[in-house]
């Protein structure tokens, strides 16, 4: 087991967890056929396009952006602060992030017609309510962490 988790990295379930998810991937395309991830007619259409250039741009881009964001963020120096700020940012602009990810074509007007089609309504809220909850989440964050403050000074 030692020997396995020297040579591989990590712990022999990450292998087998591993295996099995390339084996899911392997037979999905199978059972659909590799036709169905590239679309012909219109290249950027493709499942495999927009696979590829989402992983080329959350490496790339949005990881190295985070990342450094982070870096910067925990750089502070502890001793200057009574609590650290870090998971005080880190969970709004988690949230944030995450409802802007499941919700950015609405958020952005995309496919307005067939929103429209479907549901009668119109994208026109989507930005507002998603900059409300953003400043939601940061305001009870801020609150949070005065209060934690607050409560650290008063017992200092």
């Amino acid at each position: 087991m030692r020997a396995f988790t020297k040579i591989y990295g990590g712990h022999p379930l990450h292998a087998v967890g591993l295996l099995l998810s390339f084996t899911l991937v392997g037979y999905v395309v199978t059972l659909a056929g590799p036709q169905t991830l590239w679309n012909s007619d219109v290249w950027w259409k493709s499942v495999l396009v927009w696979f590829f250039g989402s992983v080329l741009l959350h490496d790339a881009v949005l990881f190295p952006l985070y990342s450094l964001a982070d870096r910067l963020l925990t750089s502070i120096p502890s001793r200057h602060l009574a609590v650290s700020p870090v998971n005080y940012v880190r969970v709004p602009a988690l949230g944030t992030a995450l409802t802007f990810l499941m919700f950015f074509p609405g958020i952005l007007s995309q496919g307005a017609e067939s929103y429209r089609a479907a549901t009668g309504l119109t994208q026109e809220p989507f930005l507002g309510r998603w900059l409300a909850l953003t400043a939601v989440l940061f305001t009870v964050s801020a609150a949070a962490y005065f209060i934690r403050w607050t409560l650290v000074r008063s017992r200092a």
